[in-house]
């Protein structure tokens, strides 16, 4: 059965040993240095720094960045904690990168992994899973806690990998997580799912008049959005003005993003057809809807006149945002309000968003600067992943 899977690191021989590695402690000092020696060999690489996911995982996981997050996470409670096991995760489809994060966290806190990384052949999956075997060549001690694997939707693969899962990470839609839940877990084993979610970016309109290198904002905002053509849960959706010069911040913002998308971003024809439908859409369901007016179809801005809580139903991708004149934050609470709401992404001050925090919204993990709502961290989604994935050996 495990032949049918493809091993981009690993092997079947492998993969049916898993039950059997040894479950390590967090932030084992041979996997601190493996990863060290997997940056290096990316930073190395001419093809990875032709992609800025694959060299920002690069820094990530450099020693000086793990010894940060060892400094962070590491507890000294005069306990023991060990990693759970074997951990199952189910990378997106539509983040090439996201499947190393999920397996380095899994590997920090002391599991063997397997991995199914996206059935599109990213260029970036195979630049990684390159290195690792590079380096995993000199580490065959580390070699089991590594299986990156990629086969179709088979119920039977899902299966037989849930059924050896300490913990399954799921990552995808809501229909991705459901379809995973028909292959169950032993009785005492966990899951983590990261559903559907959405964004949104909140710009303080003075804030960003003040910014001198407005170019800069422009690449930020670029990377948290066009990047993945705004399929990353990470990415805004939705633009909220505050302050007092709004007409004239959007102006300059939307003039210097448009400028930077003509040069950098790949446009097809049918990502116009469907922003122009959804525009359409939204304007039967909302009505006072207005539609910018836009040169071409790189950037359409749909401006609402409030904010309500089905307004993501008819979200669409690929330089398509909704925006909104804000004069009291607490106007957005009801998209808020949803457990699906993870990130804002912030221009001028960051307190701004604290009274919707608590105000007890059921949405809202994250609140970072313009330009950082795809760094990945340990706590993601609200959840606290070394807590997650190791467990406490009470040490009376």
């Amino acid at each position: 059965m495990l032949n049918r899977v493809t091993y981009l690191t690993g092997s079947a021989e492998l993969a049916a040993r898993l039950p059997n590695v040894s479950a390590r402690k967090p932030f084992d000092d041979s996997i601190v240095e493996f990863l060290n020696d997997v940056s290096r060999k990316l930073m190395g690489n001419r093809a990875a720094k032709a992609y800025s996911d694959v060299v920002t995982f690069a820094f990530w996981i450099r020693k000086t960045s793990v010894v940060k997050l060892k400094e962070r996470f590491e507890k000294a409670d005069n306990h023991l904690h060990v990693g759970k096991g074997v951990v199952f995760h189910i990378a997106p489809s539509n983040v090439p990168v996201n499947f190393a994060y999920s397996l380095v966290a899994g590997l920090l806190n002391g599991n063997a992994n397997v991995v199914r990384v996206p059935s599109k052949d990213f260029p970036q999956v195979s630049i990684i899973a390159e290195a690792f075997n590079d380096v995993l060549s000199q580490n065959e001690a580390i070699r089991p806690y590594i299986q990156l694997v990629r086969y179709g939707r088979d119920k039977v693969i899902n299966d037989l990998f849930s059924s050896i899962a300490d913990v399954r990470v799921v990552w995808g839609g809501d229909q991705t997580i459901e379809e995973l839940r028909k292959s169950p877990l032993p009785s005492r084993s966990g899951e983590i799912t990261f559903a559907d979610r959405y964004s949104l970016a909140v710009i303080d309109s003075d804030s960003y008049l003040e910014i001198e290198d407005k170019e800069r904002v422009a690449d930020d905002f670029y990377n948290d959005t066009f990047f993945s053509d705004q399929n990353a849960c990470t990415s805004p959706r939705v633009v909220v003005w505050t302050g007092n010069r709004i007409d004239e911040a959007k102006k300059t913002f939307w003039e210097a993003e448009h400028e930077l998308v003509e040069q950098k971003y790949s446009f097809q024809s049918i990502q116009g057809v469907n922003k122009l439908t959804s525009s359409y859409l939204i304007a039967v369901a909302e009505p006072g809807v207005k539609v910018e007016e836009h040169k071409d179809n790189l950037i359409v801005r749909v401006n609402v006149p409030k904010i309500t809580d089905c307004l993501m139903n008819y979200r669409d991708n690929s330089g398509y945002f909704y925006e909104y004149d804000c004069k009291d934050i607490l106007e957005i609470k009801d998209l808020c309000n949803d457990k699906r709401c993870q990130t804002i992404a912030y221009v001028g001050d960051s307190q701004v968003v604290l009274p919707l925090i608590k105000s007890g919204v059921k949405g809202i993990d994250r609140v970072v600067p313009m330009g950082k709502t795809m760094d990945f961290d340990l706590i993601w989604d609200g959840y606290n992943l070394p807590a997650l994935l190791t467990r406490t050996v009470v040490l009376a």
